[in-house]
């Protein structure tokens, strides 16, 4: 009976995780801010926290802890160390924190696996249920290429709409599918190529849904090379970020060369490192890059030295099996020359533990089950071993082990549960946002804030909701009147507030330049409302910029506070930096003009307006916007110069407009007092401002 009771428990653990296999692939929501990936993160969070609970029960019922061994436990084990210990000693620790436990999860569900697969045929059914998956993700892109339609929502209704989220990414997943297809199908391909012909029926499944995954590889490698091109780093950005952010971390050599810079956080890597060269690439001089030209680079970069070999020593693992196993050699050679997403690492481990298991069912040696047991020694000390000649004492290591596992998924449940519930709440803030609804936007996003305060990019967004809320109050008030007293503590409290979200933002990032960008635009739009806004907005922006050394734009930014302050000397030289750092960034050249004419300097500001017009020659609205105004500007001279060097046609430009911030509060006297960015802030509930006008 006990047989029997352990046998439901392996039948029921398989079945959810061969369903969890089924629908990853296909599955999203549209009630979180990501549709694509935190869905399925959450889906291989609940299958794998089962599976693990069913191991352990198991073990239970079985009065024995027996877990079977793998040649790639070890290198899985020291590559799980290193990117718990990068997210420990990150420089955004909090971030990488968050990216980390999802991975623990993929190493989580890889050991339920092994140890619930103990067959053949739960092996085979684990191995349908995911080349069924990826089958139906192949459907799917194939009908939607030929624009056939089955979902309902609006935004699905397009050639390129994967539930991936990415065609990119779904290429990838999609090979190292079809490279596991093949794998299995290799015996019933070997008979179609001898004498007989004959395929047995359990051979029909997998040569069908390998053919289906060759067809959506293929029609989702094209939608990759025409209709959704992928924006990739290029290689030797990449190769150089890596190396950067492990060797010239000032403060942080030590920590940087062993750890990196902390689990999923690259581009904190990518603002910080990369080169001004990367400035002259016409396509992605303006983009912030998530992830690295590859694998192996973004794991060097995040995870340092420990992270880099612990990941080869896997790769070398996989790669010395005899013979060759297929898809091990697929994945190695993707993991060296393409970026991967979360998804694509979690294909990786399921085909791991999937090969695991049919060579455990083929009885290979270096796949045997061990019994743990507990060894005394004379003075009390326990060991591990797989023989022990006293029983008595065996059966508390299950409830140990039990208990371990229990405390485990208690408290990874009640974060991510928590997580999850914040993320439903944020979304629907940014449905309300969209829907002009001030008053509930602001109270979801402070739920939202309240149930998972460890998000960065909520306290960012809800320092610009309560600044909007701000802006749109004092803007109702009519011109020429004073708002009450109520209204003028409500726009203060939002501003606070906004402020308040701004710095906590710096603080659980302190290193991304995002965050302190965000300070800056806050701090700026108070300009004149706040005591010493232009200077902390210097501050922040000068924060930003040392995280991120070779941006244009941010030099731009902070020239912009400098020519509101009509502080010309210095507004010129920081533009003078965008110039030179990109010397084809028209609004550089355009924002640069106009400080040199507020000064008086007409002739070397008609010199930068020349040079903007060469550069936006292909741009009829920015071209007849600077023609007028040079026209301007020879006339105060009176008389036209030689025109400028000829610089080329500038590509994927911003328009062109002075430096001037997005919001703008009113000027406050006497000026309101504001903390300054360096101070520490302690989030605290805050009564909402009241009446609360709509965004």
């Amino acid at each position: 009976m006990e047989r029997n009771y352990s046998l439901s428990l392996e039948n029921l653990g398989i079945f959810i995780i061969g369903f969890f296999f089924l629908i990853f692939p296909v599955f999203f929501l549209t009630v979180t801010t990501d549709a694509f990936v935190l869905p399925k993160q959450i889906i291989l969070a609940l299958s794998a926290a089962i599976g693990l609970f069913i191991v352990a029960l198991r073990a239970v019922s079985q009065g024995s802890l027996r877990l079977r061994r793998t040649p790639f436990d070890l290198s899985l084990l020291l590559f799980g160390a290193a990117v718990l210990l990068s997210s420990i000693f990150s420089v955004n620790r909090t971030d990488s924190l968050i990216a980390f436990v999802p991975f623990l999860f993929i190493l989580i569900l890889f050991f339920a696996v092994v140890n619930l697969s103990r067959s053949e045929k739960s092996a085979n059914f684990l191995s349908f249920s995911f080349l069924g998956g990826a089958s139906l993700l192949s459907v799917f892109s194939l009908l939607t290429y030929f624009k056939v339609y089955i979902l309902p929502f609006g935004f699905t209704k397009n050639q390129a709409f994967t539930p991936f989220g990415s065609s990119f990414d779904q290429s990838i997943y999609l090979i190292l599918a079809l490279s596991f297809g093949l794998y299995l199908c290799l015996p019933y391909l070997r008979r179609l190529a001898g004498s007989n012909f004959s395929i047995p029926k359990e051979g029909i499944f997998p040569l069908v849904s390998t053919a289906l995954l060759l067809a959506g590889s293929l029609i989702t490698l094209l939608i990759v090379l025409t209709i959704q091109k992928p924006n990739i780093l290029p290689f030797g950005t990449g190769f150089q970020t890596a190396f950067a952010a492990i060797s010239q971390d000032t403060g942080r050599v030590v920590q940087g060369f062993l750890f990196g810079s902390g689990f999923g956080t690259y581009v904190t890597d990518f603002t910080r490192f990369k080169q001004a060269t990367f400035n002259l690439n016409p396509n992605l001089w303006n983009l912030y890059f998530f992830r690295s030209s590859s694998f192996i680079l973004e794991i060097l970069a995040t995870t340092g030295l420990l992270g880099l070999l612990s990941l080869g020593l896997l790769l070398y693992k996989m790669l010395r099996r005899k013979p060759l196993v297929l898809p091990f050699l697929v994945a190695g050679a993707l993991i060296l020359i393409l970026p991967f997403s979360f998804l694509n690492l979690t294909a990786i481990i399921m085909i791991l533990a999937l090969v695991s298991s049919y060579e455990a069912a083929k009885g290979h040696k270096d796949f045997s089950e061990t019994e743990i047991q507990l060894v005394a020694f004379q003075k009390g000390v326990l060991a591990l071993s797989e023989n022990s000649q006293s029983r008595g004492s065996q059966k508390m290591l299950p409830y140990g082990f039990m208990t371990l596992v229990i405390i485990l998924l208690l408290v990874l449940g009640f974060l991510s549960a928590r997580y999850f519930y914040s993320d439903v709440l944020f979304q629907k803030s940014l449905v309300a946002a969209s829907q002009n609804k001030g008053s509930e936007t602001y109270d979801l996003q402070r739920a939202a804030i309240g149930t998972f305060p460890n998000r960065e990019a909520y306290h960012r967004i809800f320092s610009q909701t309560n600044l909007s809320l701000a802006n749109n109050l004092a803007a109702s008030v009519p011109q020429g009147s004073s708002p009450s007293a109520q209204t003028q503590q409500t726009i203060v409290s939002l501003v606070q507030q906004s402020i308040n979200s701004a710095r906590i933002t710096a603080q659980l990032s302190p290193a991304s330049s995002i965050s302190w960008q965000n300070m800056a635009q806050i701090y700026r739009s108070l300009i004149g409302f706040g005591q010493n806004a232009e200077n902390f907005a210097i501050v922040a922006t000068q924060r930003a910029i040392a995280l991120d050394p070779n941006n244009p734009q941010l030099y731009i930014s902070l020239g912009g506070i400098f020519y509101q302050l009509q502080r010309w000397d210095d507004a010129i030289a920081q533009f003078q930096i965008a110039v030179r750092l990109k010397p084809d960034f028209a609004n550089a050249y355009y924002n640069l003009g106009h400080a040199l004419e507020q000064k008086g300097e007409l002739e070397l500001a008609l010199a930068q307006y020349q040079a903007v017009r060469n550069l936006v020659s292909n741009n009829k609205e920015s071209l007849d916007q600077i023609n007028e105004e040079i026209k301007a500007l020879e006339a105060k001279i009176g008389a036209g110069k030689a025109g400028a060097k000829d610089l080329g046609e500038a590509q994927n430009q911003p328009p062109l407009e002075v430096n001037q911030p997005e919001a703008q509060l009113p000027p406050q006297e006497p000026p309101v007092k504001i903390p300054e960015p360096g101070v520490t802030v302690t989030p605290t509930k805050t009564p909402t401002p009241s009446p609360k006008p709509n965004l």
